[in-house]
């Protein structure tokens, strides 16, 4: 109990002291006023940061345990005959080991890598291309993250076969309809847990137990899950998953791949080179990224459940907020199967891009950081079925394990005024107003 109230009164000191509204000097960019300009936008001083499912901010604990390894302990992990590389590969190994934990995986069963876009990219195409003599076909969602729906269309040009499976207003697969698919050249099916721009949590026992009826590797990108929710990967029967360090409050450029061992999930590599990490992905471990990722997981593991508990407070509070005080807000994807972090809102008749921009004092987005310089509406929205207008108004809200109640009070407020001060100029909304379908009405074509 005491160490639980002295874990909890740590948190709670690094929320204060890291609070991410908190103005830090950023010389290059500020002007003599004392604000800040970067690429023609002005503002008063440094945005509240609300866009964790884009990148989390190092835990400083993370960093602590990462500058031995740049300053003192520097030695190559692959180098076997001396101290330096002693150590460094000690520490790998011991960082293979929390991530492991983690995820109630074997140590063996990790794979380090530059993060989950390699991790997905080695799975989906390293999978296929080993068995391609017998297997030929794929399983996927329209809503996976991009750099698995490329890898997917990678192997179409390479005469596979893909299926792309649709999902519910919820932002759920059927399950019937994913038995149905699974063909007996089925080589690989890949789903995401936790959705990066809608947040939604996929059955994931469901599916993979699906997977073992049909004999078939389920593979499935955990980079927003991992930390965030519980995973048992023989639970879940998860044969390869994909994970990011930046996710979790870790460095950027690592992430792992858990790759099973029994039965034995056999993948081609992607990379030539001199045979690190059992010959999938050649290169030399970058030490002190890898132990800040184990850090990050062990740290993850700790104070999981009080995380959320927290963070589920921060999300009701911002979304009742809205409501209380916005007609025409709608949560996009499920509200019961959700991540709580995650809250993708669309707000009516306003146009969004001009809501994102007068949003500048709020760093939000509009979905994957990947596709952020689309002006597109997004593919994810989309497959959920919203209309068009209502997916071009989505705004990603992502609250982590550093943010404040100060923080979003300010975004409720921020996010109120733009929105009614883009109504006020909407005639859309000015004829609901007085009662009119807008739906309803004929629009002449010039």
């Amino acid at each position: 109990m005491a160490s639980k109230l002295l874990a909890t009164r740590a948190t709670k000191t690094l929320i204060r002291r890291f609070s991410l509204a908190a103005a830090a000097p950023l010389d290059p960019y500020e002007d003599s006023s004392g604000g800040i300009s970067m690429k023609g936008v002005k503002i008063s001083g440094r945005p509240l940061y609300l866009d964790i499912q884009a990148t989390s901010p190092v835990d400083p604990r993370v960093l602590d345990s990462m500058l031995p390894f740049y300053l003192s302990r520097y030695g190559n992990p692959h180098s076997r005959t001396h101290l330096y590389g002693w150590e460094s590969d000690s520490a790998v190994e011991h960082a293979r080991n929390q991530v492991a934990t983690l995820i109630s995986a074997s140590p063996k069963e990790i794979i380090f890598t530059s993060g989950a876009t390699e991790s997905n990219n080695i799975s989906v195409k390293g999978v296929m291309n080993f068995y391609g003599d017998k297997k030929h076909h794929v399983i996927t969602t329209q809503t996976e993250h991009k750099c698995v729906l490329d890898s997917c269309r990678y192997l179409q040009q390479e005469g596979f076969d893909v299926t792309y499976l649709p999902v519910g207003p919820d932002g759920i697969i059927d399950l019937d309809r994913l038995r149905s698919e699974i063909r007996p050249d089925t080589g690989l099916v890949s789903v995401m847990a936790v959705n990066n721009e809608i947040g939604v949590i996929q059955p994931m026992e469901e599916i993979g137990q699906i997977c073992k009826e049909k004999n078939v590797p389920f593979h499935t990108d955990a980079a927003q899950a991992l930390g965030k929710i519980p995973i048992d990967v023989d639970k879940m029967n998860i044969s390869l998953m994909s994970l990011s360090g930046h996710k979790i409050y870790g460095p950027k450029g690592v992430g792992a791949l858990y790759i099973r061992r029994r039965p034995r999930i056999r993948v081609q590599a992607q990379m030539s080179g001199g045979g690190q990490e059992r010959g999938i992905r050649s290169g030399t471990v970058p030490t002190p990224l890898v132990v800040g990722m184990g850090a990050a997981c062990e740290l993850a593991m700790k104070e999981m459940e009080y995380d959320e508990r927290r963070i589920k407070g921060l999300q009701e509070r911002l979304l009742n907020g809205i409501r209380g005080r916005l007609d025409g807000v709608v949560v996009n994807g499920s509200v019961e199967r959700r991540y709580v972090g995650n809250l993708n809102l669309s707000f009516a008749y306003v146009e969004g891009e001009s809501l994102l921009m007068g949003l500048k004092e709020v760093a939000v987005s509009s979905g994957s950081a990947c596709t952020s310089a689309s002006l597109e509406p997004s593919y994810v929205l989309r497959a959920l079925g919203v209309e068009e207008d209502m997916a071009h108004t989505s705004i990603r809200f992502g609250i982590g394990r550093f943010t404040t109640e100060d923080e979003i009070d300010r975004a409720v407020e921020l996010t109120v005024q733009q929105v009614e001060k883009l109504r006020e100029m909407s005639p859309l909304y000015e004829m609901v107003k007085e009662g009119i379908d807008i739906k309803s009405i004929q629009w002449a074509q010039h």
